[in-house]
């Protein structure tokens, strides 16, 4: 007998296996415990730490397309230049976060040392501008002027510059071919903003934040198709930012390219006379305030007549586009935002508004006709006109006794539609309006266009004001309140206006609709809309959507041409537009008020049309408006503080067309014509997409010598 146990174990192992066995329990409760707390209490700790290890993307913008004019002339390209770039990720490994590389690197670019830092630091609510405001994952430009040498310093010595690339890249240009800056047209570009980029996910046109969007001009409207698609490779990174993995390349599309209908030789020449106007009114003395014209702001469209195509399109003050290429500093900003600079972004030709004075009552002169008053029968054409011991003085107080409306357009009296809109005023019930009141002058004016976006494909175009009795309501309603704060009976004459308009400037009062009649007042429009209107009474009546686009050109030679669209009809039948056109013709024949800026112009050979128009602004001088056309084409050009139509906008407007049609002052053949008609074809595409672009000269203004015929002899009296 033994004394083991019938296990075969002894004491002794049996303390040992319970031994194990409480191990063995431990450990698994140990284990237990941990994968709670991993899985459960600290779970999303991990799942935020394995989130990290995720996809980022690299971006190759895509090759903007160009804006080329209409025969294929560069407006807007790319230029290839050296540019330095720094890889974020990269640098942020070195030991010192790459701070002794960029102090390096600012040593060859002759630049400080912490202003490279400050280009390459991430954007965000706290951080000052320059900041980087993409993808920390995409290489940040630090310079896009750097030059050969600096270039390859960097490349030869890349031991020395880890994390730092320079490289041909495209970067946008604005040549100005012929010297037609073409800016408020053409816009400009600049970093996409988170905004644009939520509001953008779930387009067929996504934004990546290293996108150069359009912020203004055609940059702006055809952004989409100019902007092309980014080559995008995909990388998953770990939280370090070190690359795992290629995980996907998308192949990048370049942008297609714009045609306009721009002709960069003619708007060449409408920025150089609209500048040069200016310039010579600001010598002349206004005989109303005794002081020297302003002629603060201005701008000029020529347009095709029968496409509404514009061909050039000029406001002053302009900028060169250029200075937003690779982020526009702040001394430049705050020029271009300034008041001092009396804000050259703004087009005044889609966003200037101003009354139109004299060259409104082509509108006065239909509304008339549809209220009952014939064309051709007589209307006094008197000094003044009297309403209730008040007395409204015609241009220098001259009158031409009985005269047609179409003679009313010729002399630019005053006081024959200063008649017509009273009386049109009374039979509408006056101070009680009818239920039924026909309100023709009103309704004219904004079935001309007036009061109202034309279409255009420019952003921000304003709509301009017409003053009817609907606008009277909710222009008291909004102003009141201040109206009757201000307001003081007997008080300063704005005082007493204010008290005027508290007790019932809701009311449209005989003198609201005398002053409208002529295109003053309230009445604000805008060199573009009155372009259209005088295209459309050139055209037979038909008004066209403005546009600047012509035809997009894929980077494979597709082409999509924009073909013209109208908006609508004048309101007035042919004859009514026949019998228009005959009297503007007037006004450049002797006695008309443009006459003496239009001697020796062949009008046999190339009808032209014209009116002219001084309006007056309260607090400002007076504005100088002048709008004519030919059979093919419309010119209208608008001169703030300026002085008379003629007078001011006259003399480059003549320079203008006979840029184009190629005469002399006194109507010869030159046989330099720059575009005597439209341009009615594209320019020429190959297959790969390329387009011809003809060379371009700059324009030479005539000498004095060639202007003298037309400063023969004193004006007119009367020259509006």
């Amino acid at each position: 007998m033994t004394n083991i146990p019938e296990t075969g174990r002894t004491p002794r192992v049996q303390i040992r296996l319970a031994i194990i066995q409480i191990l063995v329990f431990s450990l698994l409760f140990t284990l237990g415990g941990r994968l709670w707390y991993l899985q459960i209490r600290n779970g999303h700790e991990y799942a935020d730490e394995a989130r990290s290890n995720h996809v980022q993307r690299v971006v190759q913008p895509a090759v903007r397309g160009a804006v080329l004019d209409a025969r294929g002339v560069p407006l807007a390209d790319n230029e290839t230049r050296l540019v330095v770039s720094a890889s974020r990720t990269e640098l942020m490994r070195i030991k010192d976060r790459g701070k002794a590389v960029l102090t390096r690197l600012a040593g060859v670019l002759d630049m400080k040392p912490q202003d490279v830092m400050d280009k390459i630091r991430l954007c965000d609510s706290q951080t000052p501008k320059p900041c980087w405001n993409g993808s920390p994952y995409q290489p940040i430009p630090v310079t896009m002027e750097a030059t050969t040498q600096q270039a390859l310093q960097i490349r030869e010595r890349p031991e020395d510059f880890p994390g730092i690339t320079a490289e041909p890249t495209a970067v946008r240009r604005y040549p100005a071919p012929g010297g037609a800056r073409t800016a408020q047209v053409l816009g400009y570009l600049s970093p996409v903003t988170d905004d644009e980029i939520q509001k953008a996910k779930d387009t067929d046109s996504p934004h990546l934040r290293s996108d150069q969007v359009g912020r203004s001009g055609i940059e702006r409207t055809y952004d989409k198709e100019l902007r092309g698609k980014a080559q995008v490779t995909s990388y998953e990174v770990d939280n370090l930012g070190r690359v795992m993995d290629q995980t996907k390349s998308d192949p990048g599309v370049a942008g297609s390219s714009l045609v306009t209908s721009i002709d960069a030789r003619v708007q060449a020449v409408a920025e150089y006379e609209l500048q040069q106007a200016m310039k010579t009114v600001r010598n002349e003395t206004d005989n109303i305030t005794g002081r020297k014209y302003e002629a603060d702001s201005g701008a000029v469209v020529v347009m095709e007549t029968k496409t509404g195509r514009v061909v050039a399109m000029a406001s002053q003050p302009d900028y060169d586009p250029n200075v937003w290429v690779g982020g526009i500093s702040g001394q430049d900003y705050a020029r271009l935002t300034s008041k001092d600079s009396n804000y050259p972004l703004l087009n005044r030709a889609i966003q200037g508004q101003a009354p139109a004075g004299s060259i409104f009552k082509v509108v006065s002169a239909s509304a008339a006709v549809r209220a009952g008053y014939p064309f051709d029968d007589k209307y006094n054409c008197s000094a003044s006109y009297n309403m209730g011991g008040r007395s409204f003085a015609n241009f220098e107080s001259k009158g031409h006794g009985p005269i047609t409306l179409g003679e009313a357009l010729k002399f630019s009296c005053n006081t024959v539609f200063y008649a017509l809109g009273h009386k049109e005023w009374q039979r509408d019930g006056g101070l009680e309006p009818k239920k039924d009141a026909h309100d023709w002058f009103y309704r004219t004016a904004r079935e001309f266009g007036l009061g109202s976006e034309t279409g255009i494909d420019l952003p921000n175009e304003v709509t301009g004001r017409i003053p009817d009795r609907h606008w009277k309501q909710s222009f008291w309603d909004a102003n009141k309140a201040s109206w009757c704060k201000q307001g003081k009976k007997g008080g300063t004459y704005v005082e007493q206006i204010a008290y005027e308009s508290c007790l019932e400037g809701n009311q449209l009062k005989a003198y609201d609709s005398i002053n409208f009649a002529i295109g003053q007042g309230d009445v604000l429009v805008t060199p573009i809309q009155m372009a259209t209107a005088y295209s459309a009474i050139s055209n037979g009546g038909t008004l066209y959507n403005p546009t600047v686009g012509k035809a997009v050109v894929s980077p494979e030679g597709k082409i999509e041409e924009i073909k013209p669209e109208a908006h609508g009809k004048l309101p007035v039948d042919a004859k009514t537009v026949a019998d228009l056109d005959k009297g503007l013709r007037m006004v450049v024949e002797p006695g008309g008020t443009a006459a003496w800026r239009f001697g020796g112009w062949p009008l046999d050979r190339i009808p032209l049309r014209a009116k002219t128009g001084t309006a007056q602004v309260y607090g400002k001088q007076t504005t100088s408006w002048l709008a004519t056309y030919t059979d093919d084409f419309t010119i209208v050009m608008t001169i703030s503080q300026g002085g008379t139509g003629s007078g001011a906008s006259g003399p480059a407007v003549r320079n203008i067309y006979n840029a184009m049609y190629g005469l002399t002052m006194d109507g010869k053949d030159t046989g330099k014509a720059l575009l005597p008609k439209p341009e009615a074809k594209l320019p020429t595409v190959h297959p790969d997409g390329s387009i011809d672009a003809p060379e371009i000269k700059p324009y030479v203004p005539p000498s004095p010598e060639e202007l003298a015929p037309v400063l023969a002899g004193p004006p007119p009296l009367r020259h509006d």
